[in-house]
């Protein structure tokens, strides 16, 4: 039998700020306006996307005693500003190639099935009185999210600029799984 435990006020006080969050990126990723360059595209929909781990990062850092969690929060706040950065430096050259309408439609329709599975997973992530643990739940299918839509824009024509900046991802992210996936297995025993 599967029984729900009780939260602790701390633990609901932590959720509601993260679904707020998660609301806000999920609201910014899919309200963003689309245009004929998946380059673009690819921009203004991750820029919400790595704001929002910056804010539940930032979140997870007022209730975390955690060091080696602390130093991936930092770590996911850290770079993920400076993924943001490049791409919004990027933005304007990128926005200029633009794509075939079958390309435009293969990509977003790709796109468009990671982010639900991503919302998904994160919304229905177990919790319980573990912050630490839930914080990892969520961030892992949120990092899988990004290296999947960093992969599929790989695939298409994209402005030069975007590479580095999508292996950057591919690899960061990649990466903090890696580390959360291990955290993860030393707190559950």
């Amino acid at each position: 039998m599967n029984r729900q435990c009780k939260l602790s006020i701390v633990t609901k006080d932590y959720l509601t700020e993260f679904h707020c969050i998660l609301d806000d990126m999920i609201q910014g990723m899919t309200s963003t306006p689309l245009t004929d360059s998946i380059s673009h595209n690819f921009i203004t929909q991750m820029i919400p996307h790595h704001q929002g781990a910056i804010r539940m990062s930032q979140n997870l850092l007022k209730y975390t005693t955690y060091i080696p969690l602390q130093d991936i929060a930092l770590g996911i706040i850290s770079e993920q500003t400076k993924s943001i950065e490049n791409m919004r430096k990027a933005e304007c050259a990128c926005g200029k190639l633009t794509n075939s309408q079958q390309d435009l439609c293969l990509y977003q329709r790709r796109m468009e099935q990671i982010m639900k599975s991503m919302f998904s997973k994160m919304r229905n992530a177990c919790a319980d009185n573990d912050i630490n643990g839930n914080f990892m739940r969520e961030m892992i299918p949120h990092h899988q999210g990004a290296v999947e839509m960093s992969e599929n824009t790989l695939q298409y024509d994209i402005c030069p600029e975007l590479v580095p900046i999508l292996e950057a991802i591919i690899t960061s992210q990649k990466r903090g799984i890696r580390q959360m996936q291990q955290l993860l297995r030393c707190i559950s025993g």
